[in-house]
């Protein structure tokens, strides 16, 4: 079996668009994307490109997805950042009434048996949680505690925008990066997994797609557009969020 899995696409339709040409032609069994679907500037076209997919898509709930259903039943978004409750307000009134109840189903993980793999869980960040934060280089005693005992031979995550693969109490724990606002260069990262991980890299019209999305209302749209397409994050600024994330979490656990 065949399986792209792609996550934080974060409403940018012509990376998405991009990538799915490319999947397109790669054969796979399924799709599977790991959460943040709509938290960007486009949320209802790039939902429909899915859903129109003639591949089979599994879709899962990241923490921007969450933000937007927690809105949804009437609660406040309760996002990371302030900023993130904006978006959110913004992306529920844009969907339509069916993608809303669609996204009203969508799990905190999903489970599928892979050859040669055994068991792979896909995740948003880690199995129990759509907000905890660790990446490549995060200490293995301080993340044992969330992969230690867990029923499964593989898992795959999102959240921190950074492809990476490392080992984590005999679990092997890959990351897609980010589809949508990717993290060191420009385009789209993504992930095939077959008989082996393949990282993945797309590249697409920055211009054309720029122009595109300033279409949207979306709050902030030209900080978008500057910041997550024509120009994007280094590794170094994502490693120096991911430090202070962790040191919250830390101080939370104590």
């Amino acid at each position: 079996m065949r399986i792209a899995a792609i996550g934080d696409v974060h409403g940018n339709l012509p990376a998405l668009e991009a990538v799915m040409e490319e999947i397109n032609e790669e054969n796979v069994d399924g799709i599977v994307v790991c959460g943040d679907t709509i938290a960007g500037p486009l949320p209802t076209e790039t939902l429909a490109l899915l859903q129109e997919s003639r591949i089979p898509v599994h879709f899962l709930r990241g923490n921007h997805d969450s933000d937007v259903v927690r809105f949804l039943s009437g609660q406040e978004p309760g996002g990371m950042v302030a900023k993130d409750d904006d978006a959110a307000r913004w992306e529920a009134g844009k969907l339509t009434r069916e993608q809303k109840a669609s996204l009203l189903t969508w799990p905190a993980t999903v489970e599928m048996q892979l050859d040669p793999w055994g068991k792979a869980l896909f995740c948003h960040a880690t199995p129990c949680s759509d907000t905890h934060v660790f990446s490549g280089l995060t200490p293995d005693e301080v993340v044992m505690p969330v992969f230690g005992g867990l029923d499964a031979s593989l898992v795959v995550c999102a959240h921190t925008h950074m492809q990476f693969d490392r080992v984590i109490a005999g679990v092997r724990v890959v990351n897609t990066g980010s589809l949508g606002m990717c993290v060191g260069r420009t385009g789209a990262d993504w992930l095939l997994i077959d008989d082996g991980i393949r990282f993945r890299h797309t590249d697409f019209d920055l211009d054309q797609a720029s122009e595109r999305i300033r279409q949207s209302d979306y709050p902030k749209v030209e900080d978008f557009v500057q910041n997550r397409v024509l120009q994007v994050a280094p590794e170094s600024r994502m490693f120096e969020i991911i430090d202070h994330y962790e040191a919250l979490q830390a101080r939370a656990i104590t």
